[in-house]
């Protein structure tokens, strides 16, 4: 028992003591923002859906694979999509952004064998309430104007896209 009340005993009581009341006050600064992880996205149409609680967030860029781009068309399509996702949920749902920059802004590309494939999957992620850009062509170079070459989906809960778009392959 006199252990306690030595240097050391005092030492690891004291430290004890820092982090409770330090764990504690960082709980209390930043528990509505991981409780608000529930977040509430408008869709294109207006409609607000529940997205799923989860921790992490990632956004998809789904790109044709039938159109044969070369490797800088599809890099430049792939940015037009994140670019004109981020612009959208910044508008409709800052709060979601915060939580998809906070996980580091993650991006993963994936592969669709053609247009209709990209066309359901957009459905699918309306349905889901999922933000969606569908980005077009101008045909200034390598496809023909108005061909639909990359759908992004998200930022959105990571679990919520890989049931949209899990059974893709990667780019």
């Amino acid at each position: 028992m006199d252990f306690m009340y030595g240097p050391v005993g005092l030492g690891v009581v004291a430290g004890l003591g820092c982090g409770l009341f330090l764990g504690w006050h960082l709980r209390s600064r930043f528990g509505s923002t991981t409780k608000h992880l529930m977040a509430v996205i408008e869709n294109s149409t207006g409609e607000t859906s529940m997205m799923a609680e989860g921790g992490a967030f990632k956004m998809i860029l789904v790109v044709r694979n039938d159109l044969k781009m070369g490797k800088g068309k599809v890099a430049a399509q792939c940015s037009h999509a994140a670019v004109s996702a981020y612009k959208q949920v910044q508008r409709r749902n800052p709060e979601l952004l915060k939580q998809w920059e906070y996980c580091g802004q993650p991006k993963v590309v994936v592969k669709a064998p053609d247009e209709e494939a990209l066309i359901d999957l957009l459905s699918h992620a309306k349905e889901v309430g999922l933000p969606i850009s569908l980005i077009q062509d101008a045909g200034r170079t390598q496809i023909a104007p108005g061909s639909r070459t990359v759908l992004g989906i998200g930022p959105g809960p990571s679990d919520l896209i890989d049931h949209v778009t899990g059974h893709l392959k990667l780019y």
